[in-house]
């Protein structure tokens, strides 16, 4: 089964399809089966992301969607402060013909309340 198939599977009832819990997304990350693209604005960034998540803010996206995969065997994950910008940012991307593309429920303020490692990226020029 595809991964995207498996976390929807997943979903909590009454949750959105287009969603993966906390506990899916940490592990499908660490595991190297999704990739976690965090769309927070840099000064957002600057309180800590997920070890290993690539940092693309939402600003930016449009000019840097060649970063993003495009196999659908490579799910993406994305990340945001509480899930506002990224179900919206999955809408857009979804127009777009990504159909791959999750956003994590509860945003990174959900990954620190569980205090879930956070790392401080190196500054961006």
């Amino acid at each position: 089964m595809a991964l995207g198939s498996s976390l929807a599977a997943c979903a909590p009832a009454g949750a959105s399809a287009d969603a993966v819990t906390l506990e899916q997304a940490r592990t499908e990350h660490e595991a190297g089966r999704a990739l976690l693209v965090d769309i927070r604005e840099p000064a957002e960034h600057a309180t800590g992301v997920a070890a290993g998540a690539k940092l693309i803010p939402m600003s930016q996206l449009g000019r840097r969607l060649a970063e993003l995969p495009t196999d659908p065997a490579q799910p993406v994950l994305l990340i945001c402060n509480t899930q506002n910008r990224s179900s919206a940012t999955l809408k857009a991307l979804r127009e777009r013909g990504y159909g791959h593309v999750r956003y994590v429920d509860g945003g990174m303020s959900a990954w620190a309340r569980r205090g879930w490692p956070v790392v401080k990226p190196a500054p961006t020029p």
